[in-house]
């Protein structure tokens, strides 16, 4: 939406008509009283003011506008006696100045410029508060039947406006679905915005979200931004939804319902127009029943609920990611390109990773920089032993005779202490078989059985 503060009326014709003709939104103000009336009630993507202007200034107009929000791009028109003044304008904050009587084209040109240049600002504005909490993972890995339902999901509602909740256990990636939310919507050209609700103290978490007015507490000698103002025409991403305090809840139910802001210590409402996603690695209806999250919001963003399903239940697309995981971080960490043994591999499919897929690159990540050669073995593999050992228990043959269960036992067994002892040894078979008191000959052929790696 762009204001236009002119007085004079061809002019004002001219500029609408040419503006409306790009698509984009006009609002008139015929003097500078008007025109910051105007700027303090609505929130503009640019202003386009002439320098002398009945009742107030163009500079005026300018301080205020720069004080209203400093990221909104200001052009000042003029005539060409008073360049100089456009210089002053250009010191107090203005994008730019164009000279009358000017040429539309030079001036859709210098508008799409300042456009591009406020979406960079802003997008740099949040790209340091993202830069620490961005997943390892650029993209979606996996084949499973339940990853692709959850994709086909994402499909479907992407182009929508909307409210999407994204369900599932920490580490599996709900942030990573909520960027391929917004990547796949019309709003891929403006921000992505993540906050982490668990992350940010709850006496915070307001400003952090809605801004603040200068004064409004200790501490707050500008105003600031929140990131929903910051996140106008694109999505927030609220995750750990269910940690946020149930004062604050309400403020952002009346967000959803109303699609408008306060900023703390703020008098009058700003209007954002946002997609929200939020993700919770809780239950929030049994929140809701514990009086912990308001069940209004609750139906508010459940509009669209995807379970994110956890790793175990798609150990399929395990082998996937940890071939992605060996390429990135062998890279990254400059080691040389490494292979995994089949046994390690097997025990990374049947661990029931608690941590998810974050938990599995942690792993794998270690196990690149334990890895003395160039295969990764069951013995750089660092995990959990009484849950690597229930796996092992859960990955018994239940459906085969009692002696089908006890020879696989004794085969994970006999596998684990072999390998051990071969380490221990430096590869020495004989020194192995000594160390485990069995014959040369019991060892070589374990050795082939197995399929171990001295």
């Amino acid at each position: 939406m762009i204001l236009i503060i002119e007085d004079k009326e061809s002019l004002v014709q001219m500029l609408r008509e040419t503006l409306e003709a790009e698509g984009y939104c006009i609002v008139i103000a015929r003097d500078g009283q008007e025109g910051i009336r105007q700027i303090k009630e609505n929130r503009f993507d640019l202003i386009l003011t002439d320098l002398k202007l009945p009742k107030k200034n163009g500079i005026e107009v300018l301080k205020i506008a720069k004080t209203e929000n400093q990221l909104t791009p200001v052009i000042v028109m003029t005539a060409f006696g008073t360049i100089e003044t456009a210089v002053t304008a250009m010191k107090e904050g203005a994008f730019d100045f164009i000279t009358k009587p000017f040429d539309t084209d030079h001036l859709l040109l210098l508008i799409n410029r300042a456009l591009e240049v406020q979406r960079v600002l802003t997008e740099n504005i949040l790209l340091k508060d993202e830069l620490s909490s961005r997943l390892g993972i650029p993209k979606i890995i996996g084949k499973s039947p339940c990853l692709h339902e959850v994709a086909q999901k994402v499909q479907k509602v992407s182009p929508a406006k909307t409210t999407v909740l994204l369900l599932g256990e920490s580490g599996t990636g709900k942030e990573l679905f909520a960027r391929a939310i917004h990547n796949l919507s019309p709003r891929r050209d403006y921000p992505f915005v993540p906050i982490n609700c668990a992350a940010i103290p709850r006496e915070l978490l307001e400003s952090e979200l809605f801004g603040h007015e200068k004064g409004a507490f200790t501490g707050a000698d500008a105003r600031k931004l929140g990131k929903f103002e910051l996140g106008d025409k694109g999505t927030i991403f609220l995750d750990e939804i269910a940690e946020m305090d149930l004062s604050l809840q309400a403020k952002l139910l009346r967000v959803i319902q109303e699609g408008e802001i306060e900023r703390i210590g703020g008098v009058k409402s700003v209007k954002i127009d946002v997609r929200i996603i939020a993700a919770s690695n809780r239950d929030i209806e049994k929140a809701v029943e514990e009086k912990l999250f308001r069940e209004d919001l609750f139906y508010r963003l459940n509009v669209f609920p995807i379970v994110i399903p956890p790793l175990r239940e798609r150990k399929d697309d395990i082998p996937m990611l940890v071939e992605y995981f060996l390429d990135n971080y062998c890279s990254e960490l400059k080691s040389g390109k490494k292979t995994i043994a089949p046994e390690a591999l097997q025990i990374l499919i049947n661990y029931p990773w608690k941590g998810n897929v974050r938990e599995l690159e942690n792993c794998i990540e270690r196990a690149i920089i334990l890895c003395e050669g160039d295969t990764i073995t069951q013995d750089n593999i660092v995990l959990n032993r009484q849950m690597l050992f229930e796996s092992y228990l859960s990955n018994l043959p239940m459906d085969g005779t009692l002696e089908d269960s006890v020879r696989e036992a004794v085969r994970i067994a006999e596998t684990q202490r072999i390998g051990k002892a071969l380490k221990e040894t430096k590869g020495n078979k004989s020194r192995a078989s000594e160390l485990l008191q069995v014959s040369y000959k019991t060892i070589l052929a374990k050795i082939k059985e197995y399929g171990i790696e001295a």
